[in-house]
């Protein structure tokens, strides 16, 4: 979504120091309780779950999700994969992309590459497979994930 800079402007104004609180403990524990996010912040736990809802509203809270271990679900790979599209074949993989059940992430970059995609995959049988799949859109990179070093990082409040 492009948001243009008067928009960005009134967003920014909603998001006073206590509405930025809420989001910070909100980034930590999703599932933590109003009641608990107010003592926290010196609000009631009604104050809290008024201003969630303004957050939510103003599209600046956007969902709540769940972290499940690939590992423990039997996905014993992550990769990375970049793709290069071939001429007139983007279009066609941003309307593919979304039916492949590896991709947990997928972003249209700058660069040399087109496409940047975090996939889950069981073995190197179902990379190859899974990359077989994909090279008819365009020349393909793989990296492998060895360990994460940073994960889900908070956004918080800048200058």
């Amino acid at each position: 979504m492009i948001i243009n800079y008067f928009k960005l402007k009134v967003l920014n104004d909603k998001i006073d120091d206590l509405n930025w609180k809420i989001l910070e403990c909100l980034q930590a524990n999703a599932r933590e309780s109003f009641a608990n996010i107010g003592r926290k912040i010196g609000l009631t736990p009604p104050a809290v779950a008024e201003r969630i809802k303004k957050l939510e509203d103003l599209e600046i809270l956007t969902g709540y999700h769940a972290v499940v271990s690939h590992a423990k679900t039997g996905h014993a790979i992550r990769a990375i994969i970049t793709v290069r599209a071939f001429m007139g074949k983007l279009k066609p993989f941003l309307t593919m992309v979304d039916s492949l059940k590896e991709v947990t992430n997928c972003y249209r970059i700058t660069g040399n590459e087109n496409i940047i995609m975090e996939v889950v995959l069981v073995d190197q049988f179902h990379l190859e497979k899974f990359i077989d799949k994909l090279i008819q859109y365009g020349e393909t990179r793989t990296h492998i994930i060895l360990s994460q070093v940073v994960s889900r990082a908070p956004i918080h409040k800048t200058i």
